[in-house]
């Protein structure tokens, strides 16, 4: 990973956390246990603290920052989804974002809510818990079942043992000219997880 020290004030990893090596983390960045940051992903600590808490994910090319005096905080098994842009806000405990949403300063993501993909959540915007939001500005769409918030802490888990499995078998190497024979499939996962679509059908 790129860690920088800036101003004195040095990122803290979790030892149990996996970082991308490509991922940048910068000042006052704090990634907590059982983590998992992303390739591409960039934590600029260089003006507000950026902290990610246990169990959470930051997926690849996400973006976390923050005005100066701010907390941007993604609570326990907090999920990002690819691309999402968090400033200055708070993602509640078990909270999804969905892929390439914005959140803005001061807005507070409730517990076991979810942010459709390419939401935009206005600053000062307070998401209830367990409530689906979605648009451009995002609004209140629903109410969220438990049987969705199963769904979206068992994506959450897959995260988690992705972190895991990235610390005990990712390796720099060089790509191979042709396919093998026998190449295996990646079909690691968590049992009875399948994308939203294939679930509602």
């Amino acid at each position: 990973m790129k860690v920088y020290s800036l101003d004195g004030i040095t990122p803290v990893v979790h030892p149990s956390a996996y970082v991308h090596p490509s991922a940048v983390l910068i000042g006052d960045v704090i990634v907590g246990p059982d983590c998992y940051i992303g390739p591409a992903a960039c934590l600029r600590g260089d003006f507000g603290r950026l902290e990610l808490k246990k169990g959470a994910n930051l997926q690849d090319t996400c973006v976390m920052h923050g005005f100066p005096g701010t907390d941007t905080v993604v609570e326990e098994d907090g999920h990002i989804g690819h691309g999402a842009v968090l400033h200055g806000c708070v993602i509640g405990k078990n909270a999804l974002v969905g892929m390439n949403s914005v959140i803005m300063d001061g807005a507070v993501i409730g517990e076991s809510s979810i942010v459709a993909a390419m939401s935009f959540v206005k600053a000062k915007m307070d998401v209830p818990a367990r409530t689906l939001v979605a648009g451009s500005p995002a609004r209140v769409i629903k109410e969220l079942t438990d049987k969705e918030i199963d769904w979206k802490s068992a994506g959450t888990r897959q995260y988690q043992d992705l972190a895991v499995r990235s610390m005990n078998t990712m390796q720099e190497v060089e790509a191979l000219t042709e396919v093998e024979a026998d190449r295996p499939r990646m079909d690691v996962g968590i049992e009875g997880v399948v994308p939203k679509f294939k679930a509602e059908s």
